[in-house]
């Protein structure tokens, strides 16, 4: 027989995951504690979820879309392409990794650790997109370059996600946003004058 699945418990599965995420982290997170905490059985989980990396990404993609979303809607109060691209470093290297506890931490730990086949890089292609697509507009760069730069620039969110939690670990910071904000309109500058 099959099962019909009810919103209302997906739900409480989300809502059990995203407080354990944010909690105690992905790698202490388990699919029984899920269960738990959302006062189901482990077996009704895979009703809803084929694994905890899939759980994971159906909190994280709305919730890192819904930050994009108001990124895109700060830049646009912006003037000032060189002001835009320290904004966007600022936010994507202290504020994201930051949020809720850390929980950019969470897919850190999980990508980590995941074998290839639970991962699908669609999230991180949509993301890389948009950040190459702000920088291009703060740096008037060539496609490609704005790629380039966008990949570095979440290279370093990944860094600063991954070390979110750590007491000793180098925050970014205004001045670290504004140093590079410079360094990549000199870089584009260079390039664009560059025959």
């Amino acid at each position: 027989m099959v099962q019909r699945k009810k919103e209302g418990v997906r739900d409480a599965i989300l809502e059990a995951a995203f407080r354990l995420f944010s909690e105690q982290g992905y790698g202490e997170t388990s699919i029984p504690g899920i269960a738990r905490e959302a006062g189901m059985s482990t077996a009704n989980v895979y009703v809803y979820f084929q694994s905890k990396i899939d759980i994971l990404f159906q909190l994280y993609s709305p919730w890192l879309l819904g930050r994009l979303d108001k990124l895109e809607r700060a830049q646009r109060r912006i003037a000032d392409p060189q002001e835009r691209l320290r904004k966007l470093l600022l936010t994507l290297w202290r504020d994201l990794p930051r949020e809720n506890n850390g929980f950019t931490n969470n897919v850190m730990q999980a990508v980590s650790t995941s074998g290839n086949g639970d991962y699908s890089p669609a999230l991180r292609q949509l993301f890389q997109s948009r950040v190459a697509g702000w920088i291009r507009e703060c740096l008037a760069t060539s496609a490609e370059e704005s790629d380039m730069l966008a990949s570095l620039a979440l290279m370093a969110f990944d860094g600063f996600a991954m070390n979110v939690r750590l007491a000793h670990s180098p925050p970014c910071n205004d001045d670290m946003a504004q140093l590079f904000s410079r360094l990549f309109a000199g870089a584009a500058a260079k390039s664009a004058s560059t025959p």
